[in-house]
């Protein structure tokens, strides 16, 4: 079982207090971290509703998610701060346009301002609730759920640029390689520099088998260094491309780049692993597998570094393409 959910007031109000001193995460990177927080919590709750949960959890494994929240609660608490700074700050700027306004300005009235405001906020910030979960069932290996949920996002901001990429990359995950293509190049054509839906249409590449024009999206993803997860996917699907075309030395220094930009993510260390199996390397693939299943046992990839370590240790093989 989880820690008990009366704890969580006190755990909250012991932090609040010093958040103040918490050097804040970037936005998108603590959304990010949240969202994994979320997946990682939930399947930790699905094992401890099974009859052997108690012994499934281990103690260790409770106090870590725990100290997580915590940690995540401080930095949400300390960009929080920040931005009622920055919010002060722009108030004075509108205070100071004021002393130079003409007095037959054109600028529409506060009230009606403040009321358009109101409901784009309203929109906006329901449709990022839908594209955290959206993106919660991607982690948790769900594409149709994620798919179900980011729709309802789209709904609510029509031309969410992050939900419609998210959504073009939930069909691909199904395998439904020309409705993903259609809704990637939709945002591609209003942003065609936007480097998650490049990311996502480099694995498209690959797994319609066209190597070059996957290392091409890839490499104008790397370009850009605006979206911290279109770069960790980018790196790893780029690892991919190289794996499948045996240049496992490319390989490797792919996985290594995404696993230096994000320790957690365990699809890299089963990849790694295969490039290390089929580069002649066993024993460096027990290791990198190893480091993935510990790195996060309750996600889908940390759950197939750890069969793929039994089905070795059994006589088996790893897939050569995945």
């Amino acid at each position: 079982m989880m820690p008990e959910s009366d704890t969580i007031p006190a755990m909250s109000a012991s932090v609040s207090g010093s958040a103040s001193g918490a050097a804040s995460l970037p936005l998108a990177v603590l959304a990010e971290r949240v969202a994994h927080l979320r997946a990682t919590l939930a399947e930790a709750q699905r094992i401890a509703q099974q009859p052997d949960g108690d012994s499934a959890l281990s103690a260790a494994s409770r106090l870590a998610l725990k100290e997580d929240i915590i940690d995540a609660f401080k930095q949400a608490d300390a960009a929080l701060q920040e931005a009622q700074q920055l919010k002060e700050r722009v108030k004075a700027l509108a205070a100071d346009w004021k002393q130079i306004a003409p007095p037959s300005s054109s600028v529409a009235p506060a009230s009606s301002a403040a009321g358009m405001a109101a409901t784009a906020r309203v929109d906006h910030l329901g449709a990022s609730t839908f594209v955290e979960k959206g993106w919660s069932k991607l982690s948790l290996g769900d594409p149709t759920g994620a798919e179900a949920t980011l729709r309802k996002a789209i709904q609510l901001a029509p031309g969410h640029t992050e939900a419609e990429t998210l959504l073009g990359w939930s069909l691909l995950l199904q395998g439904q390689l020309a409705p993903a293509r259609q809704q990637l190049h939709a945002v591609l054509l209003r942003d065609p520099h936007n480097p998650l839906a490049r990311a996502t249409l480099g694995l498209l590449h690959l797994r319609e088998g066209n190597p070059s024009e996957a290392i091409e999206q890839l490499t104008q993803a790397l370009k850009s260094e605006r979206d911290r997860k279109a770069t960790l996917y980018a790196w790893l699907y780029l690892g991919m491309v190289y794996h499948e075309q045996a240049q496992y030395g490319d390989a490797e220094g792919a996985f290594r780049r995404a696993l230096e930009l994000g320790p957690n993510l365990v699809q890299a260390w089963y990849e790694l692993g295969r490039t290390y199996w089929f580069a002649g390397r066993p024993n460096d693939a027990m290791v990198a597998w190893r480091d993935g299943a510990a790195a996060n046992k309750f996600s889908p990839w940390g759950k197939r570094c750890a069969d793929v370590m039994v089905e070795v240790e059994q006589g088996g093989a790893p897939p050569r393409i995945d």
